[in-house]
Order: C-alpha cells, then sequence, then structure tokens
C-alpha cells in the first residue's frame, strides 16, 4: 500500500514544483498557530488527538456527509488536544481546503498525509496547521532528516510515524523529536496494538510519543497512557456511527465499556 500512496502523491508534487517554478508558490500562513506540542503536554498523558477521517482503504467510507468545522468543533468541545485532519484525495476523500475549514475550532490541527517532498511541507505552511505527518519509511532517511528541521523552520511539528526500531532509528537520526507509532501495518492494513505495547520501551527522555490507529475504548486510551505515550490518535471509532461528539465523550469517559 505504501508504494500505491507514493503514487498517488506524484501529481500533486509535480503541480507544486510548477506552482513554485511559476512564483505563484502560496505565501506561509500569517495567523497563530496553536503548539501541537504544548496542547498534547497540557492534556497528557492520555490526550486525544481526534481525527476528521472520511473514508479509508480498510473501510471505505466512513463518514463523508460530516463536514470538517462541524466535526473540529465538536472534538473541541468534547475534549479533545488536537484535530488530525485527512487530507489525501484518493484513497482517504480527503482534502488540503479541510484544515481552514477546520481551523475554527482553535485546536492545533495535523495534516496528516502522505509528505514526500519539501515543496509539500511549505504548502502545509501555507495552512492554519501546527503540525505535519512524515512516515519514516516512505522516503530515504536523507530526504527525512531535510523535511523534519524544515518543518521546524516553518513553524510546523513534525510528527514522524514509525513502526518498528528500524523506522526508529531512521526517526532519530533525522532529528525527530515527536514520534508516533502506528498500530496498522500499512503494507498489510492490519492492526495489533501490541506494537505500541512494545514501541515504548524504546523511549528515551524529551521526546513526544503518540500511539495511534486502532484504539477504540478508554481502557486502551488508559492503558496507553500508564505505558508511557502522551496521546494517542484515534479516527475511525469517532467517526463511524456519525457522532463523532458523542464518540469522543464515551471513549474519554469509558460510559457503556464492560
Amino acid at each position: 500500500m505504501l508504494d500505491a500512496f507514493a503514487k498517488a502523491k506524484q501529481a500533486e508534487i509535480a503541480a507544486l514544483e510548477a506552482l513554485a517554478a511559476a512564483g505563484d508558490f502560496p505565501a506561509p500562513w500569517a495567523g497563530e498557530r496553536p503548539s501541537f506540542v504544548e496542547s498534547l503536554l497540557r492534556r497528557g498523558p492520555g490526550a486525544i488527538i481526534a481525527e476528521y477521517k472520511r473514508a479509508s482503504p480498510s473501510r471505505g467510507d466512513i463518514a463523508p456527509e460530516l463536514r470538517a468545522a462541524d466535526v473540529a468543533m465538536a472534538y473541541a468541545r468534547g475534549g479533545a488536544a488536537a484535530v488530525s485532519v485527512l487530507t489525501q484525495e484518493e484513497h482517504f476523500r480527503g482534502r488540503l481546503e479541510f484544515l481552514d475549514e477546520a481551523a475554527g475550532c482553535g485546536l492545533p490541527l495535523l495534516r496528516k498525509d502522505f509528505i514526500l517532498h519539501p515543496l509539500q511541507v511549505r504548502r502545509t505552511a501555507a495552512t492554519p496547521a501546527s503540525a505535519v505527518l512524515l512516515i519514516a519509511r516512505m522516503v530515504p532517511v536523507e530526504r527525512l532528516a531535510l523535511l523534519v528541521p524544515l518543518c521546524r523552520e516553518l513553524g510546523l511539528t513534525a510528527v514522524t510515524e514509525i513502526f518498528d526500531e528500524a523506522d526508529l532509528h531512521r526517526a532519530r537520526q533525522a532529528g525527530a523529536r515527536v514520534i508516533q507509532v502506528n498500530n496498522r501495518d500499512l503494507d498489510t492494513l492490519a492492526v495489533n496494538l501490541d506494537v505500541s505495547r512494545a514501541m515504548v520501551a524504546r523511549r528515551i527522555p524529551g521526546e513526544i510519543w503518540i500511539s495511534a490507529s486502532g484504539i477504540t475504548r478508554h481502557a486502551e486510551v488508559a492503558e496507553m497512557a500508564a505505558k508511557g505515550y502522551d496521546a494517542v490518535l484515534v479516527g475511525t471509532s469517532l467517526m463511524e456511527g456519525g457522532d463523532p461528539a458523542g464518540a469522543l465523550e464515551r471513549l474519554r469517559s469509558g460510559e457503556g465499556e464492560t
């Protein structure tokens, strides 16, 4: 799947290169970006990054009728620490404009997409996003080592996603400080929370750690917090059913769990 995701981004990168060559590249966002890290630390351990996710390759359509602005506001009212916004079009039915629509919630926004090129980072900096996802195994470590400091230079937090120890080594080589452990294998789409349970033993002081994918219950949020994660990222289980506000409330309270 990672190869398919990377292939799907080539047209976007070519369009950004054409904009840059023509001198028409969008200017950086002039507004305030709430601190992604500070918000997680203020709410954590157990902070929730709630995701606006309309579809996925594993589930198909999830909630394409829900608007980014409405969902982000519901998440803010429900106590989320940040909002992750999927912007990838082909496989997730996302759009970059969803970041602008979600910005009114006042929470830090994480752009979740497949970022392979510095111009994608610069384009993200032209939106209200506070953070951007980088996937360690999708680019050579030399490219990752350019993207991480570029994010910092542009006022964005680089959230570097890993799946195993090799990815963690690459992330640290690139200077990453915010580490997201994905419990979903993006090659097979299988989910296993044991990935997060095992990887957190490799955490070192000064890093921010996030567990992502497969978390559906308050007990799992509490478990990840107890094991040393600053936050969890939750998408599908909040969006399916068409009531993200209620789903977030139940996830935070544990109401109805046995």
